[in-house]
């Protein structure tokens, strides 16, 4: 490829013509001037004897335009006329002798002419000078605009200088073409940014257009409360004026009439003061004896009620004491009942003295508190037992729990409650966190005022996650339930009228806590398939509906307690995880109990014949409701744990009385109502958080998985063993009928 000389090429910035063209301006403009900065008026003529001593002012060069322009400009000359030449000094004494007197005589002669001719020069002068001034101050701004045009001229040609010899510093016309489409790019990029840079400055001059109109609304505002205010400054010496005039219109008596009635008024005034001040004088007086009486009526208000609490206290010990009495005395008569080596009349003497003593139906014990049949979750106290042995028994438990209430309940339950309001004081629904402080106020039990919202954020605190992705998810169950035929219906219904039948809320069929518990259930149904319903479910949504007294938060309790208290497959058809803990418990009655543990081995008593129920309704309806209830308490937040501890401890509790007993039939027998006949609910929470200790959670889970999987591989062998016994079957039938097929082939 060959080279194209650009020698003679020329690139001229248009800037170099602005330059030429303000250059051509600048000279027509100082044409047109008399003078400009750079002129100097020439000194006045001067004989050569003087010129050669008087020193004159050389004029200043011409400046080019690359000199800067913040030079100040030289201040212009006097004329001869009116100001002399200075001198150096060495000229001869007579010259300046004769000069000076030719000068004072032509003074003498024209002194009055000379002054007005030299006022009025130097106003001309004046004005000339202000004249130069102004023409001066646009040069040197003209001056400075040409300075800073020739500077971005030359900023431009020293670019294009560049830009050529990078251009010919290219050896192809390729590389050329890149260097082109580059400053082209550049070019591009430049008027990107000078567009964004006009929109900015629209955006700004619109915000500035609005800034603008806010400060005239603001002004107008302003002047608008200003004449407001001035108004009012108006009004208010208006009205001081009147003021002022009324204040001073009574000094001015008018006449003497005037001045009696004022008098007579002034009087009258007096006197109704004084009468005021006798009332309020008789108020007074009035007002502490009525304080005195009311200090005496309070004192003996006080006096009173502290009497009826000590009357109240003494009553309450009177009747525990009786209770005890009459409960060792129905002890006595059981036990009298038991002997078999008792002669005939004295037996009969002995069940006449029971059938009295149970003719009463307890009157004896609810005579002096008729409603308290049922606690305030509607159970009874006093239980109902089937057998009708029993009901001595019921009895003497009646009167033991009857004591022990009225002995330690009062004083136990205010400084509890006292406990629980201190914590709950300013704690919002989700801040129950696991602390040692609440772990200590659950397993001492949670008051009856509390327990509802406790109940909710422990519940809430486990099933959260589900809560916050499905806020709407009992109502959406619920419509299912309406519109859609479940398969657990029907199980459903024939429990619901087995539920809590000695409790008040459930024992009427038309009770509408039943259909309540109804739609809880089948909205568990919908919610996990996997488990649908299974007996003992009903209890557990029965006791929470109880306590939380809405449908959805016992719906979430009973998922708490289902898919995150409770192990997997506890629930489940085949109770794999139910007949696992049975083991466990177990392991445990043989390491904390082991006196019980053996006395159960040797007369062949399986314990968990009884305890699977309690483990899987969590023992609703197996013990008193002052002992279920802080059970739950604790199973709530420790979970299953608790269920283990409160089982040991019931057979701790029980110990001495079943290892008296040496009859398998007679200890199961007890076994399927001991638990009602606790009525310490102190001494077995005792037992189960210290007497129980240590007790280990990993422990439990180490033994849970051990006995899971030693039961499902026993579940396997079990199935395996079923199909061989099926297909045996099978095979043994077909046997048969080949053998009666071959006897009728024979007979023929």
């Amino acid at each position: 490829m060959t080279r194209i000389p650009l020698a003679n090429v020329s690139l001229k910035h248009p800037l170099i013509e602005i330059q030429n063209s303000v250059h051509c301006l600048r000279k027509r403009s100082s044409q047109d001037w008399s003078q400009s900065v750079f002129h100097v008026e020439a000194p006045p003529w001067i004989p050569p004897n003087i010129a050669d001593t008087v020193n004159t002012p050389t004029s200043p060069t011409l400046s080019t335009p690359s000199e800067s322009p913040s030079l100040s400009p030289p201040l212009p000359l006097l004329n001869a006329a009116d100001q002399a030449p200075p001198t150096d000094g060495r000229e001869s004494p007579s010259l300046f002798e004769s000069c000076s007197r030719r000068v004072k005589a032509r003074s003498a002669s024209t002194l009055p002419v000379r002054h007005r001719d030299m006022a009025s020069q130097s106003s001309d002068r004046i004005g000339r000078l202000q004249q130069e001034k102004e023409m001066l101050m646009e040069e040197v701004k003209a001056q400075k605009e040409l300075v800073w045009i020739l500077h971005k001229a030359l900023e431009a040609s020293q670019l294009e200088k560049r830009t050529c010899a990078e251009f010919l510093a290219e050896e192809g016309e390729q590389e050329r073409l890149e260097l082109l489409r580059h400053r082209e790019r550049q070019a591009a990029d430049l008027r990107g940014r000078l567009d964004e840079a006009k929109m900015e400055v629209e955006v700004v001059k619109k915000s500035l257009a609005e800034k603008a109109t806010q400060v005239a609304e603001l002004q107008h505002n302003n002047r608008m409360l200003k004449e407001k205010n001035n108004a009012k400054q108006e009004v208010i010496i208006k009205l001081s004026n009147q003021v002022t005039a009324c204040l001073s219109e009574p000094r001015r008596p008018d006449s003497s009439s005037a001045g009696r009635i004022n008098s007579q008024t002034l009087r009258q005034l007096r006197q109704e003061n004084n009468n005021l001040k006798d009332d309020i004088e008789a108020y007074k007086t009035q007002n502490k004896f009525l304080n005195s009486e009311i200090y005496q009526l309070t004192k003996l208000w006080r006096k009173s009620s502290e009497q009826e609490k000590t009357l109240m206290v003494k009553c309450a010990f009177l009747e525990a004491t009786n209770c005890q009495v009459e409960s060792r005395y129905l002890g006595v008569l059981r036990r009298l009942q038991e002997i078999k080596s008792l002669h005939p009349a004295q037996r009969e003497a002995v069940q006449k003295m029971i059938e009295d003593a149970l003719k009463g139906e307890l009157k004896s014990v609810t005579k002096l508190s008729v409603d308290r049949d049922h606690d305030e979750y509607g159970f009874k106290i006093i239980p109902d037992y089937e057998v009708e042995d029993m009901k001595l028994l019921a009895k003497i438990q009646a009167l033991e729990i009857r004591s022990h209430n009225l002995l330690h309940q009062e004083g136990l339950e205010h400084p509890l409650l006292s406990r629980w309001a201190q914590y709950l004081a300013g704690r919002s629904d989700d801040d129950f966190i696991i602390t040692p402080e609440l772990k200590i106020l659950v397993r001492e039990g949670v008051p009856r005022e509390y327990r509802q919202r406790v109940w909710r954020c422990l519940v809430r605190a486990r099933t959260l996650t589900s809560q916050e992705r499905h806020p709407q998810r009992y109502q959406q169950l619920c419509e299912k339930s309406r519109t859609a035929p479940n398969p657990a219906s029907r199980q459903i219904q024939l429990d619901l009228h087995r539920t809590l039948t000695t409790n008040q809320h459930f024992s009427s069929p038309s009770s509408p806590a039943l259909q309540q518990l109804r739609r809880i259930l089948l909205a568990f149904s919908w919610h996990n398939p996997a488990i649908g319903y299974c007996q003992g479910l009903n209890r557990l949504a029965a006791l929470a509906l109880l306590v939380l007294q809405s449908e959805e938060d016992a719906f979430w309790c009973l998922v708490a307690v289902v898919e995150a208290i409770m192990p997997q497959d506890y629930y489940t058809k085949n109770l794999v995880a139910s007949q696992a803990d049975q083991r466990v418990l177990k392991d445990f009655m043989a390491e904390k109990l082991p006196r019980l543990a053996s006395h159960f081995e040797d007369h062949n008593i399986d314990v968990s014949l009884v305890t699977f129920n309690w483990f899987l309704v969590v023992f609703v309806e197996s013990l008193p409701s002052d002992i279920l209830m802080p059970l739950w308490d604790a199973f709530l937040y420790e979970g299953t744990k608790v269920i283990f501890r409160y089982t040991l401890a019931l057979f701790k509790y029980k110990e001495d009385d079943i290892l008296k007993i040496h009859d398998s039939v007679e200890i199961y027998q007890y076994l399927r109502f001991f638990t009602k006949t606790v009525s310490n609910a102190r001494k077995l929470t005792s037992i189960a958080f210290n007497d129980m200790n240590p007790f280990p959670s990993r422990l439990l889970r180490n033994r849970r998985v051990l006995h899971l999987e030693r039961l499902q591989a026993e579940l396997r062998e079990l199935e395996e063993q079923q199909k061989e016994f099926i297909t045996e079957s099978v095979v043994r039938k077909d046997k048969e009928l080949d053998v009666m097929v071959s006897e009728d082939d024979e007979d023929l």
